[in-house]
């Protein structure tokens, strides 16, 4: 019978014992700002605060070729020991994508499947020796997002001591039957949401030892915690000039709206790339396949019909931008400028059809800041359900009427706001998403951890 992870905090023994954890993901460095290796180094940070933590991952810092960037061996980021291994290919493409276009349409051998997991890469059988070698000295082995090789393969090798956390959505690789193993190895599995939990348990034999829906901690900003969200950027008349508001001054001789305007909330980003009016902001991978492409196709649609507001795309761009006035490229950002973009945002678009938890949603709840999401995404379209924090949208024409309803209502946006702050603090508070990782690994820990490793299978 399965075992939920949902002991007593008084009784778990995790809370007493300071444990040795290896997490094991494709990627890492601060420089990584989204996806399944930004989540893992957030979980990461505050997991060695408690506990004795360390992150297997291999030398790449770009997930197209994976060639080899960091330096190999041992490193320390932000408080956490990182060994870096090297791979021993980098990645072909275009290659890749021919091999993946033939192997998801047609009939293949479990070899083929092997065969297509090295060419995705990263292929790096050192941190997997590295395992083999060392995994009865971890207490607890966390593996991040289902898809990669070291997952793929590393999860054989200490199945009782591991937990996987999936990052998985339904997609053509998820399909492959190399991955019933993955799934029905380990002996713990962490969710990021419902809709995820219930779309992988329907699909896959699932014979966890514990298991729980947990997600990850997203800090809220404090003066967005203190006090009502306060949204800039009210609507205009298309082709007028774009200038802060109009200047009051009070008995003193002080321009008090200047003054609000100059500190409000993400003021600085809105300086710095001379933003003045209704603000779109999106971040993430600017990529066709996280629904870029759409993003500004269905803007577009709203700009011809006379809308005034500025489409912002921060990160790595993956395609071309086209040369138009409301399109702003605003390019990789810090940690502490992200933050800054999401609060200087009139509403944070999430255009993916695929996620498997949003950080870019939570992220804009904790500001305060409204989202208009892809509504073929279930796990955002959820967030927005269970928070009332956010709309979305199925089609384009959806979309303009969303888009135009919360940038022209400041009220309904302060309302939405306050609902995403209240959403996260309940749900994704650091307390929270730490109490349910400590429950978990104390679940999975007892005489069935002491096994030595398997082998990795072939």
């Amino acid at each position: 019978m399965r075992r939920c992870a949902r002991a007593s905090l008084g009784s778990s023994r995790a809370f007493r014992d300071i444990v040795k954890i290896a997490f094991i993901v494709q990627r890492y460095g601060t420089e990584i700002l989204g996806g399944s290796e930004y989540h893992c180094r957030l979980i990461a940070e505050r997991m060695a605060a408690r506990h004795n933590v360390e992150v297997l991952t291999t030398c790449a810092e770009d997930y197209i070729t994976w060639k080899n960037e960091y330096p190999e061996g041992p490193d320390r980021v932000r408080g956490v020991t990182v060994r870096r291994f090297a791979n021993a290919e980098t990645r072909d493409i275009d290659s890749f994508n021919r091999y993946s276009d033939w192997i998801f349409n047609n009939p293949h051998t479990r070899d083929d499947e092997l065969e297509w997991l090295r060419r995705q890469g990263p292929w790096c059988p050192a941190l997997l020796d590295h395992l083999e070698r060392n995994a009865t000295s971890y207490d607890i082995l966390v593996f991040f997002t289902y898809l990669y090789a070291p997952t793929a393969l590393g999860v054989a090798i200490a199945p009782s001591r591991s937990i996987l956390v999936p990052t998985a959505h339904d997609e053509p690789a998820i399909h492959l039957d190399l991955y019933r193993d993955v799934f029905s190895l380990p002996a713990g599995m962490a969710f990021n949401t419902d809709a995820e939990r219930a779309f992988l348990t329907s699909k896959f034999d699932i014979r966890t030892a514990a298991e729980e829906t947990i997600g990850c901690g997203v800090d809220l900003s404090p003066q967005a915690a203190e006090e009502p969200p306060r949204r800039s950027g009210r609507s205009r008349r298309r082709g007028s000039e774009r200038r802060p508001p109009a200047e009051k001054n009070d008995r003193a001789g002080n321009n008090r709206e200047r003054d609000n305007y100059l500190h409000a909330p993400g003021a600085a980003f809105r300086r710095r790339h001379r933003l003045h009016g209704p603000v779109a902001l999106y971040g993430g991978r600017i990529d066709p396949g996280k629904g870029c492409e759409e993003l500004i196709e269905y803007f577009s649609a709203y700009a011809s019909g006379g809308g005034d507001a500025t489409l912002v795309l921060m990160g790595a761009k993956l395609m071309p931008l086209p040369e138009e006035p409301f399109v702003r490229f605003a390019g990789r950002l810090s940690e502490s400028e992200r933050v800054d973009a999401l609060e200087a945002a009139t509403v944070v678009m999430v255009p993916s059809p695929f996620e498997s938890l949003s950080l870019l949603a939570l992220e804009a709840f904790a500001v305060g800041t409204p989202i208009l999401a892809n509504g073929r995404s279930e796990v955002v379209a959820e967030h927005c359900r269970r928070s009332n924090a956010g709309l979305y949208y199925e089609d384009q024409d959806e979309f303009v009427e969303c888009l135009k309803l919360l940038l022209l209502d400041e009220r309904l946006r302060a309302a939405l706001g306050r609902n995403g702050q209240d959403y996260v603090r309940r749900h994704y508070g650091w307390d929270v998403i730490l109490k349910k990782y400590e429950l978990l690994m104390s679940t999975i820990r007892g005489p069935s951890a002491s096994g030595g490793p398997r082998g990795r299978r072939k």
